[in-house]
């Protein structure tokens, strides 16, 4: 489930996937330093896109039978955003879903007009669909799946969050964390745990490991894919986590290994949603990937984050 986890909102806000890009280090330090500015700009707008993750304003775990959803303190899910009285999410015993709305309520079915509808979670949105969208106003929910369970993620392009975000902090660029590391793969993969933030435990596939040297120190880290024949994806920890940097992890998207190397751009290293809202899923750093070391580059903790 950390596909759905991690990349759900990005694919179905609207915002565009960005591939894993890794500077060359290139004979000019400040050409380098641009190209690392460019990339933290993008990053910057991705996350408060009106419909990024500092949009998010609830995760509402649904139970199976009917769930009553609005802004009243009388529903069975009190949303922060809305009508009094939306309508009734029915989660069947088999993981079905459906919604029928309140008479008037001004909310819109993927961008229908309708009384009912079956909700599509983003488990089961396949291809080119994505999971459901009830729009109401500035904000809208989707039904999230994790291990079974089911929740409403809603967003509000009004979020505190949002109208209050700080900007991000980092670390001074050093082109010493530009690494090339080896590459080792594994066939047949390995399996490695992930833990995430909610409790929750997946096995995922690492096709190899990056083998890396630092201050005369060999060190490993392993990746998995959010997508089959996607970029590589690293969830770390190091010495400066819960220091200087976040607490659970930093993410790294990492393109592909080229010749038996693969190129690990510390100065890219930024921080998963959780950071920044307390209604994300995201994974934590496993064992494999905490560095015996202090990683003085990418993004650093957020003034205005939350803890778990």
């Amino acid at each position: 489930m950390l596909r759905h986890a991690l990349v759900a909102l990005a694919l179905f806000s609207g915002v565009a996937a960005v591939h894993a890009e890794s500077p060359n280090v290139p004979d000019s330090t400040t050409a380098y330093t641009q190209q690392i500015q460019q990339l933290r700009a993008a990053r910057v707008a991705r996350l408060n896109a009106p419909s990024g993750w500092l949009s998010l304003i609830g995760l509402e775990w649904l139970k199976v039978g009917d769930n009553r959803v609005g802004a009243a303190a009388d529903n069975d899910i009190v949303l922060k955003a809305g009508p009094a009285h939306l309508g009734t999410v029915t989660e069947g015993k088999d993981g079905s879903l459906h919604i029928v709305l309140v008479k008037d309520s001004g909310a819109t079915i993927d961008g229908k007009v309708v009384a009912s509808a079956a909700l599509i979670d983003d488990a089961h949105a396949t291809g080119d669909t994505h999971p459901t969208l009830v729009s109401f106003g500035n904000a809208n929910f989707y039904v999230i799946d994790r291990d079974g369970r089911k929740a409403l993620r809603v967003k509000d392009s009004d979020a505190e969050t949002r109208k209050h975000f700080l900007g991000l902090d980092y670390f001074p660029i050093d082109p010493s964390w530009h690494i090339v590391a080896d590459w080792v793969p594994f066939n047949p993969a390995h399996k490695m745990e992930i833990g995430s933030v909610i409790g929750t435990i997946d096995k995922v596939d690492v096709p190899g490991k990056a083998v890396f040297k630092h201050d005369g120190h060999t060190y490993e880290l392993m990746p998995y894919q959010e997508e089959p024949g996607g970029d590589l994806f690293f969830v770390i920890a190091d010495r400066t986590s819960g220091k200087e940097t976040y607490g659970a992890a930093r993410f790294m998207d990492v393109p592909l290994p080229k010749d038996g190397k693969v190129i690990l751009d510390f100065n890219l290293a930024y921080n998963p949603p959780c950071a920044f809202t307390p209604y994300a899923t995201c994974p934590l750093a496993p064992p494999e990937n905490r560095l015996d070391l202090r990683v003085t580059a990418g993004e650093e903790k957020y003034r205005g984050g939350h803890s778990h």
